[in-house]
């Protein structure tokens, strides 16, 4: 059958439902956007430094392209972009250890850094439904949010304190939930599986300007010091540099969130750790993504929102659940996919016991690994009740 592209005027869009209004996963080109502040008289120190770690990015996996521009206002200002295959690929990098340490340098020389993401949804001369072998594709439609930046922080903490640490972290005052005209924090959902926590927050409007404000807050900063005794890996937030590696290295990026278009504000929040095998983190992530979009079309689901998070082989998902978790079918909370697929989420989890251990599992089966996914919940604040 022959076919006509359709014109970059007039382009074809596929229908993607808006209740998706985050994925990662949709195959879509990426561009990475990252604003620079040099500090005064280091601008060929950043230079030398750049071109150092141009020539290592050149090589990763689905990198394609990058540009360093100079502003033509303020010689301080540096503009890096750089374009990606798709969003997974870069997530891997910049998340890796490689990373963290090949950045250190940069970071010596300038005052701010800020990076942004998008998918490349329309660009000159190209149809929408065209896509260059090896170069991803565009983003087929614009994608309807609630205005709502969904972001998490993971670490581990010292066997045998995980009790003392939920109580530390349970315990202390809110902080102020506006942080300017435009930035409102929403909610702060932490939980505890195992050794490590998860704290999930969702912030209206800008991200980076709520965690800096949630940063300075007192009563935010003398728990972040009555924990750091606990913690596996050490920290010193009041040095610039530790804490930009851990925040880096604590960073668990939102990759897809759906909605069932079903409010309840009477909806439990609970979070699902599972555990990815080395290398297949990304992959799961993606199983379920695909999942929970299908089960959004349920109009029987007791889900009524879904979050996962995902950075190398730590994947979280969070959930809203009319009734409650114990309520609910465990395969649904568990948002396993059908039987013929059940075989497919296996093999991508490390623990052979978790989730979808066989298909055609049975209900004391299912009970049991939803007791072993199921994340204790710490605290979840919303800014309206505290």
């Amino acid at each position: 059958m022959t076919t006509t592209s359709p014109t970059a005027s007039h382009p074809r869009t596929r229908q993607v439902p808006h209740r998706v209004s985050q994925s990662v996963f949709d195959g879509s080109r990426l561009r990475v956007v990252l604003l620079v502040d040099v500090n005064d008289g280091a601008q060929q120190e950043f230079l030398e430094t750049y071109e150092q770690l141009r020539s290592h990015v050149e090589s990763v996996p689905g990198h394609l392209s990058e540009q360093l521009c100079q502003s033509i206002e303020n010689p301080s200002q540096w503009l890096i972009t750089s374009e990606w295959e798709s969003a997974p690929p870069f997530l891997d990098w910049v998340s890796s250890e490689e990373h963290v340490k090949m950045v250190k340098p940069l970071h010596r020389c300038v005052r701010d850094t800020r990076s942004l993401r998008f998918h490349v949804v329309r660009e000159t001369g190209r149809p929408v439904a065209e896509a260059e072998p090896g170069r991803g594709g565009l983003q087929t439609a614009p994608r309807v949010g609630d205005g709502v930046i969904r972001h998490a922080l993971t670490f581990t903490v010292r066997p045998g304190s995980e009790a003392t640490v939920a109580g530390i972290l349970a315990d202390y005052a809110s902080p102020e939930a506006r942080v300017d005209d435009s930035t409102r924090l929403c909610r702060t959902s932490l939980f505890l599986h195992g050794n490590r926590v998860v704290r999930a927050i969702e912030v209206r409007g800008d991200l980076l300007a709520a965690l800096r404000h949630v940063a300075q807050q007192p009563e935010v900063r003398a728990v972040e010091e009555a924990i750091n005794p606990y913690l596996e890996q050490d920290r010193d937030l009041g040095d610039p540099e530790s804490a930009r590696v851990f925040y880096t290295r604590a960073a668990l990026p939102a990759v897809h969130h759906v909605t069932a278009g079903r409010e309840d504000p009477e909806a439990e929040r609970h979070a699902l750790s599972y555990p990815a095998r080395p290398g297949r983190g990304t992959r799961l992530a993606r199983l379920l993504a695909e999942r929970d979009e299908a089960a959004a079309d349920d109009p029987g689901s007791p889900v009524v929102c879904s979050t996962i998070f995902q950075r190398d082989d730590i994947v979280v998902r969070l959930i809203d659940v009319r009734g409650g978790l114990d309520a609910c079918d465990p395969a649904v909370a568990l948002g396993l996919p059908d039987a013929a697929r059940t075989a497919d989420l296996t093999e991508l989890l490390d623990d052979p016991g978790g989730p979808g251990t066989a298909p055609g599992q049975d209900g004391p089966a299912l009970a049991g690994a939803l007791a072993r996914a199921r994340m204790a919940l710490v605290t979840d604040r919303r800014a309206d009740s505290v």
